[in-house]
């Protein structure tokens, strides 16, 4: 397989609300360096791939308001290769969108579509999995995910079953035909697909060879599939931007998962082999932090006093303030420039949190 015709796609338009109140509209999650290693969830996904994708065939798809946020964080990246989404319509049409561009292109790329807000502690296996699988995709009319052992019953990650009858290799990575993709589970379901072994986490990692997924889309998603090529002509040509933005104002919204993976019979999932975590939340986030006190406190402030306090969050991110937390246990306490959120560590108490804020319109804050 020829190395130009590797291509990637980073989602990057999503605004992080479940990161509130370090990730607000303005600057969601994927440009923040949360993790504190210098660099943001969109460059460290960007700095992956471009270990085995050119860079130029690096696309970025992000919304209209983030476009200047994209550009500024990767200035190695092409103008071209920023595509503006002015309204949200879920990763169906983001997919379309790109998938289109790249056929003008490269009618036979390649791709790897991926989050830009996911973390992968083992880049090395990451890559050399990713690149294995899209070897292995070339010249095959199927559509590859990549899937995550789990560890415990999540409920805030959908679900892939395994045929484990049916199964391939890439370069030592196995992989199996799908069953079944089954979204966020309650608890219950969720450790019964634990304790099955059939099922794995659906990461949102997806690598298909160009033509196959523009022909799954003009199958199971008609519409999208329509707009988006009635306007192909346009694609890195002048009138683009006014082309795609018509046709995203009539676009259905619909995930790629549900439009097609869940539909087809030409879906597989390899089983990843690499540390990986979403990082969605502030939960999932303290129980990825391997640095916590002797009584589970995550602490991300620059000074801190936690008397009797334990599994709680202490985060501040004013270099110059003191952080002291007195008999909580289970708690959130968040302070930014013009936010200060005190609340249990509790997915549940957090969402309401959110809803107050967004009844009350208090754009200022979000």
């Amino acid at each position: 397989m020829k190395q130009e015709n590797n291509y990637c796609v980073i989602m990057a338009g999503g605004i992080g609300s479940r990161f509130w109140p370090v990730s607000r509209n303005s600057m969601p999650k994927q440009f923040l360096d949360i993790l504190g290693t210098g660099r943001s969830f969109l460059q460290e996904t960007y700095d992956r791939f471009a270990r085995i994708i050119p860079k130029e065939n690096i696309l970025v798809v992000t919304s209209e308001a983030y476009g200047s946020l994209v550009r500024g964080q990767l200035p190695d990246l092409p103008l071209n290769n920023v595509l503006l989404e002015k309204y949200r319509r879920n990763t169906a049409p983001c997919i379309a969108y790109a998938s289109m561009k790249i056929r003008k292109r490269n009618p036979d790329a390649v791709m790897v579509v991926a989050p830009s807000d996911h973390y992968i502690s083992d880049v090395d296996h990451f890559t050399d999995m990713v690149g294995s699988v899209m070897k292995y995709a070339d010249m095959r009319d199927e559509m590859y995910t990549i899937g995550v052992p789990p560890t415990r019953p999540e409920t805030g990650y959908g679900y892939i079953q395994c045929n484990k009858k049916q199964d391939m290799n890439a370069d030592g990575h196995v992989g199996f035909k799908v069953k079944t993709f089954t979204e966020k589970p309650d608890r219950n379901l969720a450790k019964v697909f634990v304790d099955s072994g059939e099922f794995l986490w659906n990461s949102g990692i997806f690598i298909w060879p160009v033509k196959t997924i523009c022909k799954a889309l003009e199958h199971w998603l008609p519409n999208i599939y329509n707009a988006f090529d009635a306007c192909s002509a346009s694609y890195d040509a002048d009138g683009e931007q006014d082309a795609v933005d018509a046709v995203y104002q009539g676009c259905e919204g619909i995930s790629i998962d549900y439009g097609v993976m869940e539909k087809t019979e030409r879906a597989c999932v390899f089983q990843a082999n690499f540390g990986w975590s979403d990082l969605g939340t502030w939960e999932s986030l303290y129980m990825h932090d391997d640095e916590k006190d002797e009584y589970g406190n995550m602490v991300k402030a620059s000074d801190a006093m936690l008397p009797e306090t334990k599994g709680t969050i202490a985060m501040s991110l004013n270099p110059e303030k003191l952080v002291v937390v007195k008999g909580l246990e289970n708690y959130m306490v968040v302070d930014t420039d013009n936010v200060l959120l005190i609340c249990p560590r509790d997915e549940k108490k957090f969402k309401e949190v959110i809803a107050d804020i967004q009844l009350r319109d208090l754009q200022k804050y979000q």
